[in-house]
């Protein structure tokens, strides 16, 4: 994938720094919050910190002793950050296509944030550790990505490649193009009507075939961009057979359950991914609700 001499985004949000540690931390702080609120220059010092952390300092660092300079290095070691020039750009290409698409339907594209951290995150959906995977969170329309899970993507799903990381950001976004178009209201909507979780289960699926057949669409403007090199849809195709339901589920509990699926099998997330790299427009990833 030629990525490099592309323009990065604006819109990257790193929390990295502030996310290390904060979730485990916490409890720590508990009893030293409760012995400060006892005190006058105790409050003062409280004030100080909250100050701080939405400056961008986490005091929770603090905690860690000789632990922040380790993170603070590991942060910025030329690995660490040649993966987020990476992901910038490949936000700025998804903002560029998508810009074009929506432009070419008479609308305006709204472009998400994407916010790094390590661990664990806050969103406006809620707190989320890195277990989670990548996510999007539509109330405060961002992508949340831990960078470790591009290192998890290779070693735990055989999954290599930039190609297959940028499959996954372009998977991301695809729930922002839901989100946009309305698309994830209604089926949210209809989720809630329902108190099967096997019906849930099911909508859910459309919604994330959805989101893969948009990122086939981004892969297809790719093309036409000369972005892409050889083997670039292969690593995208593996990764979506990589981490289909059917194959987690196999791999994990020795069992497919397709009525516990929650974003399609193996087949279907390649199926749908290719739908929108041949066909290139948001028409060709329509699904009945």
């Amino acid at each position: 994938m030629r990525w490099q001499d592309s323009r990065r985004s604006d819109n990257v949000e790193d929390r990295r720094q502030n996310s290390v540690n904060s979730m485990g931390s916490l409890g720590a702080l508990i009893p030293i919050i409760r012995f400060l609120l006892g005190s006058n220059i105790g409050r003062v010092v409280l004030v100080i910190g909250a100050v701080a952390y939405f400056m961008g300092f986490n005091p929770l660092a603090l905690l860690d002793g000789g632990g922040a300079g380790t993170q603070r290095a590991a942060l910025d070691s030329p690995q660490e950050k040649e993966k987020v020039a990476f992901v910038s750009a490949v936000l700025a290409q998804t903002e560029d296509v998508w810009s074009k698409v929506f432009k070419a339907g008479g609308a305006q594209y709204k472009e998400p944030s994407l916010v790094l951290f390590r661990d664990g995150v806050s969103s406006a959906c809620g707190t989320a550790s890195s277990q989670m995977g990548p996510f999007y969170c539509p109330a405060d329309k961002k992508v949340y990505l831990d960078l470790s899970f591009f290192d998890e993507l290779e070693a735990k799903y055989k999954a290599a490649g930039d190609f297959a990381q940028a499959y996954v950001i372009a998977h991301e976004v695809g729930h922002h193009v839901q989100n946009l178009l309305g698309t994830l209201g209604k089926v949210n909507e209809l989720k809630s009507r329902t108190k099967s979780p096997v019906e849930q289960n099911a909508l859910q699926v459309k919604v994330e075939l959805q989101a893969d057949c948009y990122a086939g669409v981004w892969a297809h403007y790719m093309g036409r961009y000369k972005v892409l090199e050889d083997g670039d849809i292969e690593e995208a195709l593996n990764a979506a057979s990589a981490i289909g339901d059917d194959a987690l589920q196999k791999k994990y509990q020795g069992r497919v359950t397709p009525d516990s699926f929650t974003h399609g099998s193996s087949k279907q997330r390649m199926t749908w991914f290719k739908k929108g790299f041949e066909g290139g427009q948001p028409s060709s990833c329509a699904f009945e609700i």
